[in-house]
């Protein structure tokens, strides 16, 4: 497949993405490929670990291939969108409870589908040009591909303002909030790679590891997010906001005002009730599906992803667009589906 190499090289199963282009983004095609790959490996004695990376400077992978979900929407093919999104949780839970190491390495951007695939192994690497983000309410979904469970453990309020306003992290961000663990020069990545490879011993990795970057903005704004980010509701979150005359509400009030307000209450809906001791990847993907399942007949997401992706005109006719979103809304969206459920089993 021209988008993705996937091959064993010594040790190291090995998946590459080379969709450089358009910036690695996932197709299904690309999803069933990672997951087969990953089911091949497990048993395989001749694979040691994973190494997942990508081609190119720009990104790691910058999210999923939304054009084709839209076209399929726009036809009244909903179908197509539960299918991808199932298979491709069933390949986020199958890297998050991984038998043998996986290591990626998450140069530039790294966004949506790419958090899925990149954030969920045991060894996630950043370099400078680290931006990670899940930017999913502004086309009118929600942080999903398991990145609500990263939220949920995220520190203090961290998970709300992440998850709402798209913000996008720096490699000692994604250090700080949890969604990597080592950050090492971009320039050291091909020897550590091919020694990895030759190896098959994760010990090589650890030895490379710098000293994480002190320099986190994420980190410096804690204090404000968590003064603001901690109401019960979306909308508790913005009156906080907006009785502040400062820049940090100034900048978060327009920050959130690009999402859908209905992807947004239902961010924080998820998160407060994944941070729990018992939340599990699959319980994250679990609720993260019911708003999916229902996001295009439902939701607003065929309208985001005209406005932003298809048309451009960056102006979205939300539901609910003055911010006031019915608590009965948010809880239809995250309803358990009963028979249309996520599973995990093999089909």
């Amino acid at each position: 497949m021209s988008d993705i190499h996937i091959r064993i090289e010594g040790r190291a199963g090995r998946i590459t993405l080379t969709r450089e282009k358009a910036l690695n983004a996932l197709t299904y095609d690309m999803c069933l490929a990672i997951d087969a790959a990953l089911k091949d490996w497990a048993d395989d004695d001749r694979v040691a670990l994973i190494l997942l990376d990508a081609a190119g400077d720009k990104a790691f992978c910058a999210g999923g291939d939304i054009a084709a979900l839209y076209q399929s929407g726009r036809q009244g093919n909903l179908a197509y969108g539960r299918k991808f999104w199932r298979d491709e949780y069933r390949m986020n839970a199958r890297i998050f409870e991984y038998p043998k190491p996986v290591v990626s390495f998450l140069q530039g951007f790294t966004m949506g589908g790419g958090v899925g695939i990149g954030c969920h192994g045991t060894h996630r690497i950043v370099g400078d040009s680290a931006r990670i983000a899940l930017p999913e309410c502004g086309i009118g979904l929600v942080p999903d591909v398991g990145g609500s469970l990263i939220l949920a453990l995220a520190p203090g309020r961290i998970g709300e303002y992440l998850g709402t306003t798209g913000y996008r992290m720096t490699a000692a961000d994604a250090l700080f909030a949890g969604f990597a663990d080592h950050y090492i020069p971009e320039d050291q990545w091909p020897e550590l790679i091919a020694t990895l490879e030759r190896s098959g011993e994760i010990t090589a990795l650890e030895a490379a590891a710098r000293p994480a970057p002190t320099d986190s903005p994420l980190a410096a704004m804690q204090a404000d997010i968590d003064a603001c980010f901690a109401g019960e509701t979306a909308s508790d979150i913005l009156t906080v906001l907006k009785g502040r005359e400062d820049a940090f509400a100034t900048d978060s009030l327009k920050s959130l005002s690009r999402g859908a307000p209905l992807s947004v209450a239902a961010t924080v809906e998820m998160v407060h009730r994944l941070r729990s001791q018992t939340t599990t990847m699959r319980s994250a993907l679990d609720l993260e599906y019911r708003f999916t399942y229902r996001a295009m007949d439902r939701g607003d997401l065929l309208e985001g992803v005209r406005a932003l992706i298809i048309d451009k005109d960056k102006s979205p006719k939300w539901q609910y667009a003055d911010g006031t979103v019915p608590a009965v809304a948010v809880s239809q969206m995250l309803m358990p589906l009963g028979p249309d459920a996520l599973t995990f089993e093999e089909e």
